[in-house]
């Protein structure tokens, strides 16, 4: 029984984090909103205007995906919250906070990458 605890805590813990994680992600999003409207007020040309909006779409689309993941992590909690600790829940939940844990490394791996992409996008436009 108390291993079966332990093992549910570690997974809270690391329901923590990844919110911990989607949160500070959203606040960068909403720093690079604000540079990106710097950029758009500088009235650079068609081009640039075109890749800003790109930038837009990708971080709508990644809020988009933050709101499903936030979604599946309170599910998670509260499953874990309902746990039943005698019928060995840790097996069951261990293998399904993989897929949600596969879910976070591709999801933090593309906003990564987004993120340099936007950086250099910045470093061009935003003297």
């Amino acid at each position: 029984m108390e291993s079966q605890l332990v093992l549910l805590s570690d997974l809270v813990f690391n329901l923590e984090v990844w919110k911990r994680e989607l949160k500070f992600q959203e606040n960068e999003m909403d720093y690079f909103e604000e540079q990106l409207e710097h950029v758009a007020m500088r009235g650079l040309g068609n081009e640039v205007m075109i890749q800003l909006e790109g930038f837009q779409n990708k971080i709508i689309r990644e809020r988009e995906v933050m709101g499903h993941l936030r979604h599946r992590i309170r599910m998670k909690k509260r499953e874990l919250a309902q746990a039943d600790y005698e019928n060995r829940p840790e097996v069951l939940f261990h293998e399904k906070q993989v897929l949600l844990k596969d879910e976070m490394k591709t999801f933090v791996k593309m906003h990564y990458e987004l993120k340099e992409d936007m950086m250099d996008f910045f470093l061009k436009y935003l003297h």
